[in-house]
């Protein structure tokens, strides 16, 4: 997991991982400031080391000098060895209204330049020498591609066409989107993704994925949006891939905070929904892919709060991005967790949480245990503490009542996490439950729901089960699904186990791994140990 620092107001946004030469590079914003694109390495996914930073605000009076926003990093199709990053950007002198797309170059992916740009002249600036070295700027680019003069609405930075897109701030939004880029190439041709807004509709509901194509090397003309349900406000962190003959669109709903995708056979027709299409549950966000040597991966940064999503925020483990046999896209835990097992929790030592009477036993056969409680809630958890773990198993219930996973418990005040399945429904509900400082009163007992997950209840009652914590990161799969994926620190370790109410939880197949405690790269010790053949120190999370 990689995070800022805790104990300042700065923290992760939006992210962009590109995998090259076994390394993940991960970009990313800084909020709230959004005045660097920050750059970090891992050659695991899981561990992260800060170098240098990628970009920076443009200087005074430059279109991207108040903020940069989202970025994407893909390979450059013109230059082999070569690297473009597309970015969003906004300007002092708009007040940040009106959004753009610029880009940068880089031969290494650790070094970038900007694309020299032709802003109308820095959009009228009064002072004659500074338009004239904008001019000298202009004439020397950093890139022979970029031949504003041919092609001026393609110049760089990129602009929403009003053909096609909202484009004033004179409108009645008064802000105009025109960010997140994503760059795809297929064969010989090349599109640019943006999040955008048709320039008709209500108001609310012009949320839109733009489309330009690539016509020449680095210019760029707009076309009709890729995609316009005229649902919502934004689609904002568009991604564009193809897998078995499909092509799938990924983008993030401001609206409920949740990462969705829409699928289609052409690019020419229509998109479509599943009858669930969401990825990931609430509080994930920002979704981007990549492609490493095993598949695609999924990231996003993670947000308790939806309603804040400038502070506190994470990135978890990447999730491996998989189509199933019918089309629909699943999830599954990243393989380079597991990888991370040090030792087996022996599952045949267990207890009842509540002490034992006639109404509650349970009875164990090989590594099948049997949990029943004939009358209220009963908790059944091993003899070990455990605090990063994985455990799998498949659970079948019997009755009319209630079960779940019991996860961090304290023995004897019985805190921590509760995580309820609903089996008949598909329905994770993963919540906190503490007690409160001595003589709070009512405020004694804290409770504190923290994500609810959904899945298709193909087989009632009978499903395959895996929970994962690993540090402050959360994760349930239900057949081999991510349902549940979230950050919570109010408990670190605990005894691990079930519940049960007025009911019968038959459990076979049971597995429970200790995995070894994420740890996070120490961001001041010197860079380029991986070059050196040396490992990095490291701090636990």
């Amino acid at each position: 997991m990689f995070s800022e620092s805790a104990w300042s107001r700065k923290s992760i946004g939006d992210v962009d991982v590109i995998y090259h030469d076994g390394l993940y590079h991960l970009f990313h914003l800084v909020l709230p400031n959004h005045d660097f694109i920050a750059h970090a390495i891992s050659d695991n996914a899981l561990n992260w080391r800060r170098v240098d930073n990628a970009l920076f605000i443009g200087d005074p009076g430059g279109w991207d000098d108040l903020m940069l926003w989202t970025m994407h990093v893909t390979p450059d199709p013109h230059q082999p060895g070569h690297w473009r990053m597309f970015y969003t950007g906004v300007s002092r002198r708009d007040q940040g209204k009106k959004q753009r797309i610029g880009m940068a170059f880089s031969k290494d992916l650790f070094h970038w330049q900007k694309a020299d740009v032709n802003w109308e002249d820095q959009r009228g600036h009064d002072d004659p020498e500074i338009v004239q070295q904008t001019r000298k700027k202009l004439a020397c680019s950093v890139s022979n591609n970029i031949k504003a003069k041919q092609n001026p609405e393609s110049s760089f930075p990129l602009e929403p066409d009003d053909a096609h897109y909202e484009s004033s701030v004179d409108e009645e939004r008064n802000w105009i989107s025109f960010r997140d880029p994503f760059y795809f190439r297929e064969e010989d041709q090349g599109w640019l993704l943006m999040a955008a807004r048709t320039n008709e509709g209500p108001l609310v509901r012009r949320g839109c994925v733009g489309l330009m194509e690539e016509i020449a090397p680095n210019q760029f003309r707009a076309l009709p949006p890729l995609h316009a349900p005229m649902m919502y406000d934004d689609i904002e962190v568009p991604n564009l891939f193809h897998i078995d003959g499909d092509y799938y669109l990924i983008g993030s709903l401001r609206e409920d905070a949740k990462i969705r995708y829409w699928h289609t056979s052409h690019l020419d027709q229509p998109w479509r929904n599943y009858y669930d299409n969401v990825l990931l549950a609430q509080g994930n966000y920002a979704g981007r892919i990549c492609q490493d040597d095993q598949g695609l991966l999924l990231w996003n940064f993670y947000v308790r709060d939806p309603h804040d999503r400038l502070t506190n925020n994470i990135l978890p483990p990447p999730k491996r991005l998989i189509r199933r046999h019918n089309g629909q896209l699943k999830l599954q835990t990243y393989e380079g967790i597991i990888n991370r097992i040090v030792d087996t929790l022996d599952a045949r030592c267990l207890h009842t949480l509540k002490g034992t009477r006639d109404e509650s036993y349970f009875c164990m056969l090989d590594d099948t245990l049997e949990l029943i409680s004939q009358a209220g809630f009963q908790g059944f958890v091993f003899d070990e503490e455990v605090n990063c773990f994985r455990m799998r198993c498949r659970v079948s219930m019997k009755g009319a009542g209630k079960c779940g996973l019991l996860c961090r418990i304290d023995d004897e005040t019985h805190d921590g996490y509760y995580l309820s399945l609903d089996l008949m429904k598909g329905i994770a509900q993963f919540r906190a439950w503490k007690t409160g400082p001595l003589k709070s009163g009512e405020h004694m007992m804290q409770f504190e729901s923290l994500q609810d997950g959904f899945w298709r209840a193909v087989e009632p009652r009978d499903v395959e089960v895996q929970m994962v914590s690993f540090g402050s990161y959360h994760e349930l799969s239900i057949d081999g699904n991510v349902i549940l994926s979230l950050a919570d620190a109010n408990f670190s370790s605990g005894m691990l186990g079930f519940y049960v109410e007025t009911a019968s939880l038959h459990v076979s197949d049971l597995e429970v791994h200790h995995i070894k405690s994420p740890t996070q790269t120490d961001d001041h010790l010197t860079t380029g140990w991986r070059k050196h053949g040396e490992e990095p120190d490291q701090m636990a999370l």
